[in-house]
């Protein structure tokens, strides 16, 4: 019987051009697109519908249990079935996403679609970023995963900006964006059939649905990724989901284009400030990472304190920072760690270890607001995650300073 650890072989040895390194990463990107795109419309839901800050967050955290439970499973598929069997799916699903999100009249609606867009979120985490590199190949490693981590971060970003301008000039405010992610989707599927791709070798060992991991030699990449990485994406996280309420608070203002526009940008310095990194060690990036994340929790409570715009646009793009450096640093970690044939499950391994805060922490923090107040409910927030993100930039530089990778 063959083991689940059979290495993948591929079917053809040609090494890929270039381009085809970058179109691999656009289906994570078009995947991104459709994460955040519902940020910006909240408050046109929240109007029509009618819901609290708590239930707001907990329809943002739809998504986080979708992806959770994707990544039980499709990291281990991808892995034994190849990532286009996970991705076409994938794809698929977030159509469906699109469709529900368009037709939504209820609280049920936008949770179903939040949970359609997490499922396919989590596939593009695993498998779809684990394509980027396959594509790649050992010989151009960093490149697939700066690659694949800023298909992320600037998917997550380009949506809410499309939706929040969208929204503002074109009929049908929380249709339009969705019918235009449908466009960018189905392009996505086909750059995927056409992908230059190894298949692995079906295996008949172990069990599909199972809590993702990574071989012992990487536990300790694995941790490092997780101290960083899971701080700055639950920051980016409460910027998403809270944001435009703290900008109503601030600015008295419910723009859309406003709150499409700060997380365009918080995600646009994650983005960029990766490539301006990339002369760096892993293990410089990932303290700065720390550092960025704990700057934008002290710039929060300053902001809902001071009522400062310039320092909630601060949280924003230290927030990304944060995020963009966190995910680079662990992603290359287990890129030139991991065996190939456990890369997908590793990637699944760093996001739900990551997603997990990111899911609950804001949650709490929207219940917090709605009984306490916003100034309050997002100063204790700020508290408890500047508190885990220093005990993660602490993590790493005792871990790398013990063994250096």
């Amino acid at each position: 019987m063959a083991s689940l650890h059979t290495p993948i072989r591929s079917t053809s040895t040609a090494v890929a051009p270039t381009w085809w390194v970058w179109l691999a990463a656009w289906p994570v990107t078009a995947i991104f697109v459709l994460s955040n795109a519902a940020t910006p419309l909240y408050v046109l839901w929240q109007q029509g519908i009618g819901f609290s800050k708590g239930v707001m967050t907990v329809v943002f955290a739809s998504y986080i249990l979708g992806l959770l439970g994707s990544l039980l499973v499709s990291g281990a598929a991808s892995d034994r079935l190849g990532r286009k069997a996970v991705l076409l799916p994938a794809l698929a699903l977030a159509v469906l996403a699109c469709v529900v999100f368009a037709r939504a009249t209820s609280v049920p609606a936008l949770m179903a679609a939040r949970l359609f867009t997490g499922i396919a979120v989590g596939a593009a985490v695993s498998a779809g970023m684990a394509a980027v590199t396959d594509v790649a190949g050992p010989d151009r490693k960093p490149l697939g995963a700066l690659l694949a981590s800023c298909a992320m971060v600037f998917g997550a970003g380009t949506g809410p900006l499309l939706a929040g301008v969208l929204s503002e000039i074109a009929p049908a405010p929380t249709v339009t964006v969705f019918l235009v992610e449908i466009v960018l989707l189905i392009s996505a599927m086909i750059a995927v059939a056409r992908m230059p791709i190894p298949r692995p070798e079906r295996t008949a060992a172990g069990r599909w649905v199972r809590i993702p991991s990574v071989p012992h030699a990487q536990r300790r990449q694995l941790v490092m990724g997780v101290a960083v990485f899971a701080p700055g994406i639950t920051a980016t996280s409460f910027v998403l989901s809270l944001g435009p309420a703290l900008l109503s608070n601030l600015l008295g203002t419910t723009s859309r284009i406003t709150a499409g526009a700060m997380a365009f940008a918080m995600f646009l310095t994650a983005t960029g400030v990766q490539f301006a990194v990339r002369s760096l060690d892993r293990r410089a990036t990932m303290i700065i990472a720390a550092a960025a994340t704990t700057s934008a929790m002290i710039a929060l409570i300053l902001a809902v304190h001071t009522a400062s715009v310039p320092a909630l646009l601060a949280v924003a793009l230290l927030a990304g920072m944060g995020q963009g450096l966190g995910q680079l640093g662990g992603l290359s970690l287990l890129n030139v760690n991991v065996p190939t044939h456990r890369l997908a499950e590793a990637n699944a391994a760093l996001n739900v270890a990551a997603y997990i805060p990111a899911g609950l922490l804001p949650v709490s923090a929207g219940y917090l607001s709605d009984a306490l107040g916003l100034p309050t409910g997002a100063t204790l927030f700020g508290m408890v995650l500047l508190t885990f993100a220093i005990i993660g930039g602490l993590a790493v530089a005792r871990l790398t300073h013990e063994r250096p990778h």
